[in-house]
């Protein structure tokens, strides 16, 4: 949980340049085209940390439009992105990088010239938006939704922004991580979680919760109510499951749960605060791997797609396609077919500092306790770093060397789950490029611009 400060201090940044974005449109623009209906959409990571993306002209036609994704949102404007989803008929919400988020809270110029040069050059026209926030600004001490409430330290700041949203018909984004939530919560079960049958139900007063999504859900209803918004909207902004760096990430898990929460959302029954009104639209977190996010709440943090950082679909669920299993990536174009190995006819004895080395720059998580190569073992373990700095390195001779110790070779030392990847040969990869993106973003629909925080594109 960040400080209380940095929270306070970042939603009010949010609120002054939400204050500064507004001014285009009337409430009825929030209530036009694919609105009124339940909608599954995902977050797509793109350049902002991956070190070698999948291109967006292989990720258009061969994922989203191929598995009838209807919406998508983008950490960043990348002219490139924009480009390939321009005529897609897919909705988008555009971020902004972190470091403009000044500049841009301090003059309404700036914030138009960004929009023009970012978003009117593929759409025109303006209109209204929302906040994207973390569920950690409200809770329940007793965990019971009937007693959430917002943090008391953000209280004043909250009912400051609600207001604004509330007066231009604007829903509430809340991203949800209960996978997060499972990990610091010992007494919460993972039956509860994955949306299981099974799974002993929570009871508070009247109302029966049986898993921890419809809890979250009611818990900031709850919280709303208490500060007299007790029916605005709401949007889930991200929503996931990982599937590898951590014990209970894996496909199969994640299927589990993303199953629960397609079927949960799919049959429009809401929560015991909200029936028959699930969240006007849910974004499940993410599409694609990304191998350069920060790992600092966990390793998992690089594995939460749905598809591998190559667009392999990891497990099935219905994200528009039905009952047809998804589509994975065509034509995709790897770097060649080599690895990096550790060298067993040298002295490898001291070995694991430039193993270490490795995994300063490139991503070992998978090599995390329960993670799908942990059982590997030692020297496997050092090739796997190995070959995971080669890949990120464009497979460069120079960094399969580790003072003599590295090997190249032609034959795939991949292990039963356990993956060696092979980089992709991209001029859109950004080398660990890695751009923080502001918990914000700017909406255009039907052709509008949606000039606040969140926002789609209707390309």
């Amino acid at each position: 949980m960040r400080s209380n400060r940095c929270s306070i201090l970042f939603l009010r940044l949010l609120l002054l340049l939400l204050l500064l974005l507004v001014a285009w449109s009337p409430p009825s623009r929030w209530r036009g085209r694919g609105w009124g209906a339940t909608a599954v959409s995902v977050n797509w990571g793109t350049s902002s940390s991956s070190s070698h993306p999948l291109p967006p002209t292989v990720v258009v036609p061969g994922l989203l439009q191929a598995n009838r994704v209807a919406r998508v949102k983008l950490p960043d404007a990348d002219p490139s992105v924009l480009a390939a989803l321009a005529g897609s008929g897919i909705a988008v919400a555009i971020g902004v990088p972190n470091e403009m988020l000044r500049s841009l809270s301090s003059s309404k110029s700036a914030a138009v010239s960004w929009v023009h040069d970012n978003v009117t050059r593929y759409v025109s026209s303006t209109g209204g938006g929302s906040v994207r926030i973390d569920s950690d600004v409200y809770q329940s001490e007793s965990n019971l939704p009937s007693k959430g409430h917002f943090r008391p330290d953000l209280n004043k700041t909250m009912i400051e922004l609600l207001s604004f949203l509330d007066k231009h018909g604007s829903p509430f984004v809340v991203d949800i991580n209960p996978f997060l939530t499972f990990q610091q919560k010992k007494n919460l079960s993972l039956d509860f979680v994955l949306f299981q049958t099974n799974s002993h139900p929570l009871s508070d007063g009247p109302n029966k919760y049986r898993n921890h999504f419809d809890m979250s859900i009611d818990t900031l209803v709850s919280a709303l109510s208490k500060v007299g918004y007790a029916e605005m909207d709401i949007i889930v902004g991200k929503i996931g499951w990982p599937t590898d760096g951590a014990m209970n990430a894996t496909p199969a898990v994640a299927q589990i749960f993303m199953q629960g929460l397609v079927d949960r959302l799919q049959s429009k029954a809401g929560t015991p605060l909200r029936p028959k009104r699930p969240p006007r639209e849910t974004y499940i977190f993410s599409l694609l791997d990304e191998d350069q996010r920060s790992i600092k709440t966990g390793n998992y943090e690089r594995h939460w797609g749905i598809f591998t950082f190559d667009g392999q679909a990891k497990y099935n669920v219905d994200l528009g396609q039905g009952s047809k299993a998804l589509a994975s990536a065509h034509d995709v174009d790897y770097l060649a077919q080599k690895w990096c190995v550790v060298n067993n006819n040298k002295d490898i004895s001291n070995v694991s500092s430039s193993a270490s080395e490795a995994c300063s720059a490139a991503d070992c998580s998978a090599l995390s306790p329960g993670g799908s190569c942990s059982g590997i073992g030692w020297p496997g373990n050092v090739s796997y770093a190995f070959n995971s700095y080669f890949q990120l390195r464009d497979q460069s001779a120079d960094s399969c060397d580790f003072g003599g110790l590295g090997l190249i070779t032609t034959v795939d030392p991949s292990i039963d789950d356990c993956r060696y990847s092979i980089a992709l040969r991209t001029s859109f990869s950004t080398s660990i490029r890695q751009r923080l993106v502001a918990r914000w973003s700017m909406m255009v629909q039907g052709g509008t611009v949606f000039a606040f925080l969140l926002a789609f594109v209707w390309c």
